[in-house]
């Protein structure tokens, strides 16, 4: 019997050790856990935070006992300290110091990544925070829900950074957002950016862009930041939530390749330059459909799928990860912003020749109650025109998570612009209409297309 030892217990981990003990019964199969919380939903967390998930549990994607009749032993609160590739042998403590010596046949790693800390003075102040586990968001929790706290300061204005602006609005505080670039939401155009802006001005948020944080100081109760040009809010909690970092320190230590912002580098395969090893999950590079090559993209769906990839071939199989578009939304109170392949800069900085041509249309028929315009922006290539990139901003009831999937798909098979003309996608007047909103915006790119080319005729269609 062979024994596949998995560090990491979030979705690329557990992913890992369900493939590998759905395809082998016979495998052993160990995951050692650094904390006591395996397979907790982590994008879940503001909205526990906030209380629409009540009890921080829900947030387990299954539970202890379904993992462990799934095959796989779990080692709660065991932290990997050493990984010996020769020996094939990992050294884990637990809470109490005692070191374990696990031996492995095969061993992923799946050590996911850490919040960022950035260079601001006073981060270790009782009241600061980072959100990024169970434990973080325990801490975030009570200090919300503290009788006097009443305002928070929110440094980062990215996807977790402007859900917490949603969560602690929710609990009555007084939120104000700092962001160093010059508009929120920086994953899409400034354009979109300002769209999803007026939404959180709209539920009273305040938004700082164009400011760097410097300063955090404790003064009496409160915290002061500082932040040039110009900044000073006392408020009574801070979040810190600029990004993460690959966990790649173990790996790197056991003689891994590191390739991209310090990721772990491996084969389409998920291995690793070591003997029978494999990585997966937020610690790793990850191929980019488009590129053609390695980038950093830290997202719960790429995790699940190396990891799937990994534990398959843990056990022998010969699967490849076919590579990420960076598609993801995010909810802003009434509002959702998606984005999946290459904004314009991206596309030219990879040696494409990009137009990106903005848009706007309806969810559905004018005419059926509750019509909701939709913001677009789509990326082509000016040669080829090829599908490159896009973004949707829109109410949370228009279907923005589902529509961006349609030009998400159409990249992943390598489909032109104007290729969504033939596309044939469902209508009825409360959903859509017979070009439905991504249609009419590949339209839009198309038109533009053609008159930057100087080309004859017209391409149109019913809107």
């Amino acid at each position: 019997m062979s024994r596949l030892l998995i560090i990491g217990g979030s979705d690329a981990g557990i992913s890992a050790g369900l493939r590998a003990c759905e395809l082998d019964g016979s495998a052993e199969v160990i995951v050692a856990i650094a904390d006591a919380y395996p397979n907790f939903s982590i994008c879940g967390l503001p909205y526990y935070i906030s209380g629409d998930v009540p009890d921080w549990r829900s947030l387990a994607h299954r539970t202890l006992d379904e993992l462990e009749r799934a095959g796989m032993r779990m080692l709660l609160d065991h932290t990997a300290r050493a990984i010996d590739p020769g020996a094939k042998r990992v050294i884990v403590t637990d809470l109490g110091g005692t070191e374990l010596e696990l031996g492995y046949d095969r061993l992923i790693v799946a050590t996911g990544a850490q919040p960022i800390r950035p260079p601001i003075r006073g981060l270790d102040l009782p009241g600061v925070h980072v959100l990024h586990t169970m434990q973080n968001s325990f801490a975030v929790h009570q200090a919300a829900r503290r009788r006097g706290t009443e305002s928070a300061v929110i440094v980062g204005a990215g996807y977790i950074g402007l859900e917490l602006a949603e969560a602690l609005g929710a609990r009555g505080l007084k939120v104000t957002v700092v962001e160093q670039m010059q508009e929120v939401l920086p994953t899409v155009d400034p354009e979109l950016g300002a769209v999803v802006r007026g939404e959180l001005v709209s539920h009273g948020v305040e938004i700082v862009t164009g400011v760097r944080v410097e300063t955090i100081s404790e003064e009496g109760k409160a915290l002061t930041v500082y932040g040039t040009p110009g900044l000073e809010r006392a408020v009574d909690l801070v979040l810190v939530v600029v990004g993460v970092r690959p966990d790649s320190a173990l790996a790197a230590a056991s003689g891994a390749r590191i390739g991209v912002k310090g990721a772990i580098r491996t084969s389409r395969r998920m291995e690793m330059n070591l003997p029978d090893t494999f990585a997966a999950g937020d610690c790793t590079e990850t191929y980019h459909r488009i590129l053609g090559a390695p980038t950093y993209l830290p997202l719960g769906t790429t995790a699940h799928k190396q990891g799937t990839v990994a534990g398959e071939n843990a056990v022998g199989g010969d699967r490849l990860f076919e590579g990420s578009l960076g598609t993801q939304v995010v909810k802003v109170f009434e509002l959702a912003a998606a984005r999946s392949g290459l904004r314009d800069g991206e596309a030219r900085d990879a040696g494409f020749d990009p137009l990106t041509v903005g848009s706007s249309a309806l969810d559905r028929k004018l005419y059926y109650p509750g019509a909701r315009e939709l913001a677009m922006r789509i990326t082509g290539d000016r040669t080829t025109g090829r599908l490159l990139g896009a973004q949707i901003v829109g109410h949370r009831d228009a279907q923005v998570a589902k529509r961006i999937d349609v030009p998400a798909v159409a990249m992943f098979g390598e489909m032109m612009v104007d290729d969504f003309n033939d596309l044939d996608l469902s209508y009825t007047p409360p959903f859509g209409s017979p070009w439905d909103a991504v249609q009419i915006a590949a339209h839009r790119w198309s038109r533009k297309h053609l008159s930057s080319a100087r080309s004859p005729g017209t391409l149109g269609a019913p809107t």
